[in-house]
């Protein structure tokens, strides 16, 4: 059931957004009562919202529109959703935020491991999903002339925050945007460390509530990339009880 409370329209300011400009959401929920009301909420709050109520129609309506960011649900007639997301990461760098049961933590853990951005278990409120949103479009808009900062050489790698990429000997690493946004805090303060809502608040803007195993599954992802051998890490060590640090020079 959903609290009719958090499903009442409201229309929010977005610091730092012109409410004018608008992005590009596509929703596929096969929930035919839920679907209509997260519609009409994105749409009063200045978002362009297409909708698909089956996996197979979702993929036709990603390739058709090419939207900013997809709002996922994963149990899905026709498609699944774990399969939509790894078809959308291969193809495009959209935000996807992924929709999932309570109980489904196995399925939330393989949405981040195949790129997803976030995860919102349902029920939700419609406020939260909004700021789910809107943490995911600040990281993805493009960088200002004024935000291009230069490369950075970090131990063997170099890195391109205007561009947000990762490199290695001039091999690019392939890194999905919650990766590089906790690298990216990681190696601007080496040898500190950051507990695990610290990273949460980086990579989700702070306005959710802490998920320990996002953080922990984005790490692992990190280290299976960047590591020699992930089992024994050389650059982003653990500190048991407290969170994570860079030990690269």
């Amino acid at each position: 059931m959903y609290d009719s409370a958090s499903l009442v329209p409201v229309l929010f300011s977005w610091p730092g957004y012109d409410l004018a400009m608008s992005h590009r959401i596509l929703l596929i929920e096969d929930d035919r009562k839920l679907a209509p009301l997260v519609r009409s909420f994105l749409e009063d709050n200045h978002l362009e919202v297409a909708w698909a109520s089956d996996g197979d129609q979702g993929w036709r309506e990603f390739e058709r529109i090419g939207p900013d960011l997809v709002v996922l649900d994963l149990m899905l007639p026709g498609r699944d959703g774990l399969t939509l997301c790894r078809q959308i990461r291969a193809r495009s760098q959209a935000g996807i935020l992924i929709l999932t049961a309570k109980g489904d933590e196995t399925d939330r853990v393989v949405g981040l491991e195949l790129g997803a951005d976030d995860y919102l278990t349902k029920p939700f409120g419609l406020p939260e999903l909004l700021a789910r949103i809107k943490a995911i479009l600040r990281r993805i808009r493009p960088p200002s002339e004024q935000e291009q900062v230069a490369d950075r050489s970090v131990g063997p790698f170099t890195i391109d925050a205007s561009r947000r990429l990762l490199a290695r000997a001039g091999k690019s690493i392939d890194l999905t945007r919650s990766e590089f946004d906790i690298l990216e805090r990681l190696t601007k303060r080496p040898g500190r460390v950051f507990s695990r809502e610290e990273l949460l608040e980086e990579v989700r803007g702070g306005e959710t509530e802490a998920f320990y195993r996002a953080v922990d599954t984005h790490i692992s992802n990190l280290r299976a990339k960047i590591e020699v051998d992930p089992k024994k890490p050389v650059f982003i060590e653990t500190v048991w009880g407290v969170g994570y640090r860079w030990a690269g020079s």
